[in-house]
């Protein structure tokens, strides 16, 4: 029962990447409708707007993760939920009540500031999920955002404009009533002094009685990870000997610079955001019914987008699973080396011409189904388990803007790029990516399956401080 609460407040808090998923390759069903003589729009737009119409998204995520990671720590995980669905609100009304291109940009822009879901659901879904399925459940956010592409392209095709907004707009209002139903994070609630409401948020999610042995242990965990220290200076078997040794208050920069460990898994964390986004995936997603037509003339453009939007979800699925089974490290490596091996192959069909038309579509769609199992999920993990709570929020931030810088320039230079060198090099550039994050991944992504927060920071440590802790420890 305890497991099913889990997954059922997962889904709810995943609706955040859903409404996301929909707004954001919303261009793809219209951005050769707002060119055209019949737009919707009260005029044409320009080449520089239409680029602006798929990269807007982005611009307004750098200045929305900012604000989540400073309101995660004031509003608490459930209260920036909220206020980030409202905002998907906000912008599908604004488009359904006016035409003006000029409030359409605007509107793409604000819906930015609600991509910070990916900042939102990986930290609050890690803190409500046991450390069992906790990788499983953060997946799920991957696996929503494309939920959200595959309703955005199966309503871009079958809808008119205005009903396709309307319906949007439905979605982005039942997310809110959904996500005032849950319990907030009992890390969030305990961090703030709140123990009752803290126990009460474990009972919840946990389907027991506050005062259970069962609930009294997750809210022991849960102190422990809290009062992890920023170096490892006092080990849990000192703090028992000696309970008037107190933690040293810091700010979160003081404990970003003391902390080695945060610091080291940083660095790898930014470094794995980076290259998934650089393996080229997202331009697929937010261009492509033109990429289609590009790529695959054959095929009707339309029917290739939400064949790419359902590998996507059903390849989500299984990702879900295997994260948790096989674990993070291997999954990423052997994900990364085939996505390589997929972008050579498709490089060279749009570049050479040297096989059937179907061939590149069906690479397309092999590439999207196993960068969704590995580097489309694996770092969005990572991320959401590897930093302690007292920096989580803050770090998450950073990482999360830094993401969203890379999708914005991936976006705004894959046109002119792809002008300039042809489709097939660009496809050569992934596959280069790809097999660069194949060997990072070997030498300094540690295994993190299973593993509580300060125990992931253990791996970060140097391996002679980790010795000596773990000899205390036993």
């Amino acid at each position: 029962m305890a497991i099913l609460v889990q997954l059922l407040g997962t889904i709810v808090v995943c609706f955040l990447t859903m409404t996301m998923g929909l707004i954001f390759t919303w261009p793809s069903s219209t951005i050769i409708l707002f060119k055209s003589e019949n737009t919707t729009l009260h005029r044409v737009i320009t080449e520089t707007e239409a680029s602006l119409v798929g990269s807007l998204s982005s611009i307004g995520a750098l200045f929305g993760t900012p604000l989540a990671g400073l309101l995660l720590d004031r509003l608490g995980r459930k209260g920036t939920g909220v206020l980030f669905s409202l905002l998907s609100v906000v912008c599908w009304t604004m488009v359904a009540v006016s035409n003006r291109v000029e409030v359409v940009l605007a509107s793409l822009f604000l819906s930015g500031l609600a991509g910070s879901s990916f900042l939102v659901v990986p930290v609050f879904v890690g803190e409500f999920c046991q450390d069992s399925i906790r990788g499983s459940m953060v997946t799920a956010a991957i696996v929503f955002y494309g939920v959200g592409m595959l309703l955005s392209y199966l309503m871009g095709g079958l809808l008119s404009y205005w009903n396709m907004i309307y319906a949007s707009l439905t979605l982005a209002i039942t997310n809110v009533c959904l996500l005032i139903i849950l319990k907030e994070s009992p890390t969030f609630l305990l961090s703030k002094g709140l123990e009752k409401a803290a126990a009460e948020s474990v009972a919840f999610y946990r389907s027991a009685k506050p005062n259970s042995m069962e609930v009294l242990q997750e809210m022991a965990l849960i102190k422990r990870v809290l009062n992890a220290n920023a170096d490892g200076s006092i080990t849990p078997i000192e703090e028992k000997l000696n309970p008037s040794i107190e933690k040293e208050k810091l700010s979160v920069w003081q404990y970003f610079k003391k902390s080695r460990s945060t610091r080291r898994a940083m660095f790898v964390t930014l470094v794995l955001v980076t290259a998934s986004i650089l393996q080229g995936l997202i331009v697929v997603q937010v261009y492509a019914q033109p990429l289609f037509q590009s790529a695959a003339p054959d095929m009707s453009a339309t029917l290739g987008s939400v064949i790419f939007a359902i590998i996507g979800v059903l390849s989500g699925i299984p990702a879900a699973y295997m994260v948790d089974a096989f674990g993070r490290r291997p999954l990423l490596i052997y994900a990364s080396i085939a996505d390589g091996l997929c972008c050579v192959i498709c490089g060279s069909l749009i570049h050479l011409q040297w096989g059937p038309s179907y061939l590149t579509p069906m690479f397309i769609f092999i590439f999207c189904s196993v960068y969704t199992i590995g580097p489309g999920s694996v770092p969005y993990v990572f991320y959401a388990e590897v930093f302690l709570p007292e920096v989580r929020s803050y770090v998450n931030m950073v990482v999360v803007e830094w993401a969203w810088l890379c999708n914005f320039l991936i976006l705004i230079i894959f046109d002119p790029l792809a002008r300039a060198i042809g489709l097939g090099p660009v496809f050569y550039l992934f596959a280069v990516v790809c097999f660069f994050t194949a060997l990072f991944s070997v030498y300094y992504m540690p295994e993190t399956k299973g593993l509580a927060a300060d125990e992931i920071q253990l791996l970060f440590t140097p391996k002679k401080r980790r010795r000596h802790i773990q000899t205390c420890e036993y």
